[in-house]
């Protein structure tokens, strides 16, 4: 018990001595030697999830708004394999977090013990490290100073990722921890992870547009992500509507993150011949289309008829936008993203869902560098989205809005279990419209019988989001007026909230469709 025990405690201890600041627990048994440590320990925030999928999402809001991991600890069985979503998707976009997962000891396994599975490896490839000390072991004790500071090293690292230490722990489960194996002095993690000067490439001469994050005052046109919070004269708004009625084409694209949400974006960008060059740490061209790979790419010099020419039509593009959805007089789901991100508080967090939402911040929203915004967008995943705000809340302590659909809510709705005791500020904004939303603008939508479609894709479910939220005790306000949206989602005010706006996914497409072709009609009035 005591070896046990002092194991676990000499892990946290090297867990906090490296910054590690937040503990997401999912009740179990087999956990407890670990739980007891995490809880024990005054420098770190625990919180409990009653599901261990939000437990994860949770966990990955906290790396993702802090860039610090924060550990998620499961008992073992089936109750592990509930955090591999959000493994992949720590693992894809490249966000911090340690994967605790509680096993049996050997003599347990492959005899039909209860709560047993083989967890060995469990995520794949998706850790950037796995390991599995065994049950404690006196043998082991000059060894675990240094799997608790390579697990923090390794979750940081170049690529930052999800690890995953496997724990078999033997009965019985509770004891105290004796005298600590000796650590660094001065509270220095055992080890820490050397930084190396990252490479850089100069992008190509030529007519140059950059994806994703670049200064807003680089003279070259910046079509920028969302969550990168760039502002300036270089930036350019509205792109996805912008590429299909412009005739412009870019000799060089540089790649600085993801490729945006939009598909007709990165369809041009492909389409376009132009020499493509990424900027990550990590392999990404998904259109195998790219010439150079770096960390860092340098952009050159401007052309200044160039960024005039992209800059005349992104003023024309947003002018042809605020005439049509800033003085809206009924509702739609790219008002409720632009309003929202407008009309957020200074240094507000905002995590956006990775279906239509996440789309219409990127096509519609104004850049703002006081916001800063957050989506899953590793995996492109919609599970897990409240549980992702959650986090991101409690890491930062600013007030925290979240957009996402009403399938996206229902498919988390458990990590609204006793959210109202979290002390958090959290507005849950929610598009209702009965159903996916985004399978209206596949081809599925013309080419599938209507009732086959609204079957497969439609999927309507009729559930009552305001009783929903009642059951845990969270105030709903159905917004109907679009007046009424901007004053009470910028309002504030603390707690948790359910903000719901209800819209039809038949004229949510044609609204989109209007906006198209009033920034078409606008760039035509250019040249």
């Amino acid at each position: 018990m005591t070896l046990q025990a002092t194991f676990c405690a000499t892990l946290v201890d090297e867990f906090v001595r490296a910054g590690v600041r937040h503990a997401v627990i999912a009740p179990g048994s087999r956990s407890t030697p670990l739980a007891l440590a995490l809880r024990a320990r005054p420098e770190l925030r625990t919180h409990v999830f009653h599901d261990e999928r939000a437990a994860g999402f949770c966990a990955l809001g906290v790396g993702l708004a802090s860039g610090v991991p924060a550990v998620v600890l499961t008992t073992s069985g089936t109750a592990t394999t509930h955090l591999h979503a959000a493994v992949v998707e720590a693992d894809l976009a490249c966000v911090p977090l340690i994967v605790c997962t509680a096993d049996r000891p050997p003599e347990l396994q492959d005899v039909g013990a209860p709560q047993t599975i083989d967890q060995t490896r469990l995520f794949g490839s998706a850790p950037r490290w796995f390991v599995d000390p065994g049950v404690g072991d006196e043998a082991m004790t000059g060894a675990w100073r240094s799997i608790g500071a390579r697990a923090v090293a390794a979750a940081t690292g170049d690529p930052p990722g999800p690890v995953h230490l496997n724990l078999p722990f033997r009965d019985p489960l509770i004891g105290e921890p004796g005298e600590l194996p000796a650590g660094r002095p001065h509270g220095e993690p055992w080890t820490a992870r050397a930084r190396h000067a990252p490479s850089r490439v100069p992008a190509p001469a030529g007519r140059t547009v950059v994806l994703g994050s670049a200064p807003g005052d680089c003279g070259i046109p910046v079509f920028a992500d969302p969550r990168c919070g760039v502002v300036g004269p270089s930036v350019v708004q509205h792109a996805d509507a912008l590429v299909r009625c412009v005739d412009l084409t870019p000799e060089v694209v540089v790649h600085v993150g993801p490729a945006p949400a939009s598909r007709v974006v990165n369809e041009w960008v492909a389409a376009s011949g132009a020499v493509e060059v990424v900027a990550a740490s990590r392999w990404h061209d998904p259109s195998h289309t790219a010439a150079q790979l770096a960390d860092v790419v340098d952009l050159g010099a401007p052309d200044p008829e160039w960024m005039a020419r992209w800059s005349a039509a992104s003023d024309a593009a947003e002018r042809a936008v605020a005439d049509v959805l800033d003085v809206a007089s009924s509702m739609s789901e790219p008002f409720v993203a632009r309003t929202l991100l407008r009309t957020l508080r200074s240094g507000a967090e905002l995590v956006v869902a990775s279906s239509m939402p996440t789309r219409d911040l990127e096509w519609y929203g104004v850049p703002r560098s006081d916001v800063r915004v957050h989506a899953n967008r590793g995996a492109n995943g919609i599970d897990g989205t409240i549980a992702t705000a959650i986090g991101v809340a409690v890491a930062s302590s600013h007030s925290t809005a979240v957009l996402l659909g009403d399938i996206a809510f229902l498919h988390d709705s458990t990590a609204l279990i006793g959210v109202n005791a979290r002390d958090i500020d959290l507005t849950i904004v929610v598009i209702d419209n009965d159903g996916g939303g985004i399978f209206s603008f596949l081809p599925q939508a013309a080419a599938v019988d209507a009732t086959a479609f609204e079957d497969l894709f439609g999927t309507p479910h009729g559930v009552d989001l305001g009783a929903l939220a009642k059951a845990h005790g969270i105030p709903t306000t159905f917004v109907e007026d679009p007046a009424d949206f901007a004053h009470i989602v910028g309002s504030g005010g603390g707690g948790v909230r359910l903000v719901a706006v209800r819209t039809d996914r038949t004229e949510n497409v044609k609204v989109h469709q209007q906006l198209n072709e009033a920034v078409a009609d606008a760039v035509r009035s250019l040249w």
